[in-house]
């Protein structure tokens, strides 16, 4: 498992390993996956993906696992209670943001039939495949999560700039950004180069 070429992100530990490996780049479809992720992203603003990645377990619990019916309806004594939880970010700004997603997310669900035949318009509901020969070559943000950023700060998400749009588009496989270097990218690839 180790001796395997992958992203120059990757470091050695496993749990980043196992979420490259396994989930990063790959099509993501379901509501509830892509309402952690994008909560999960938020709460990283500042901070390493890996410093969230191993609280992640703890944020399932704290947070019903990222079920947006049960988090829309918390109230300051539950706010209270998370901003007590060692497991997680304790940030109030970023736990009272995933109780706001949760209340934005459902209107979406409604009003779109659900969030992922929302979100994934902005990639025309394909996954944008990239070439990307080093890791600097990767952008913090593109055209897309830009858009992706201002449409869902209209509907009233918060923690939603365009380089956490982009990272939460790569995580949830809206686009493929493994390195050509990476196994994963030879892998995977649907269009080689």
């Amino acid at each position: 498992m180790m001796n395997k070429q992958r992203c120059a992100w990757v470091t050695d530990d496993p749990v980043y390993i196992a979420y490259h490996d396994q989930e990063w780049g790959v099509e993501t479809h379901d509501d509830r996956q892509l309402f952690e992720m994008l909560s999960l992203e938020g709460a990283q603003a500042g901070l390493s993906w890996i410093t969230i990645l191993k609280r992640r377990e703890n944020y399932r619990k704290a947070f019903d696992d990222f079920d947006p019916t049960i988090i829309s309806k918390y109230d300051d004594t539950k706010i209270e209670m998370l901003r007590k939880n060692e497991g997680i970010i304790r940030n109030k700004l970023k736990i009272q943001s995933v109780v706001t997603n949760a209340q934005a997310f459902l209107r979406i669900q409604e009003a779109h039939g659900s969030f992922d035949a929302y979100i994934w318009q902005f990639v025309n509901g394909e996954q944008i495949t990239n070439h990307w020969e080093k890791h600097e070559d990767v952008p913090d943000y593109t055209n897309e999560s830009e858009a992706m950023s201002k449409d869902l700060k209209k509907h009233g998400f918060k923690f939603v700039g365009p380089t956490i749009c982009y990272a939460f588009m790569q995580a949830t496989g809206m686009v493929f950004d493994h390195t050509t270097d990476c196994y994963r990218y030879k892998e995977s690839i649907k269009h080689p180069s």
